[in-house]
């Protein structure tokens, strides 16, 4: 199994978002996790990052940030060097997704831990 480097960006210091979730399940399927979110704070023994500088470049990026919170990011996500973004329940973006495409970057709207779960990640 292909092991991929995965950004969630979303994350908060709620155990019970499903953000917080993806992180756990990514760890647990041996898939190195890096966490984006409004704060820095330890997250289950991963650093969770306010800041993109502290962020490696990853294969997969996950979005449970609403699409008029994405603005923001879509730069950096775009020269990422990341194939994928997922767009999870509620994120679908058409105008980032449309600059993805135009980068060369997969899309997804699917939902990181159906996808974990059923070996579709």
């Amino acid at each position: 199994m292909l092991h991929k480097p995965t950004l969630v960006i979303g994350v908060s210091r709620n155990p019970d978002r499903y953000a917080n979730m993806a992180v756990r399940a990514l760890k647990m399927h041996g898939h190195p996790v890096y966490a984006l979110g409004r704060e820095d704070f330890l997250y289950d023994d991963i650093s969770v990052h306010s800041l993109w500088e502290n962020i490696p470049q990853v294969h997969t990026i996950t979005l449970y940030v609403k699409p008029e919170h994405q603005r923001s990011y879509y730069q950096k996500i775009l020269n990422s060097g990341a194939r994928r973004i997922i767009f999870n329940p509620g994120t679908w973006n058409d105008e980032l997704a449309e600059m993805a495409a135009q980068a060369g970057i997969e899309t997804e709207d699917g939902c990181t831990l159906v996808m974990l779960s059923s070996g579709q990640f």
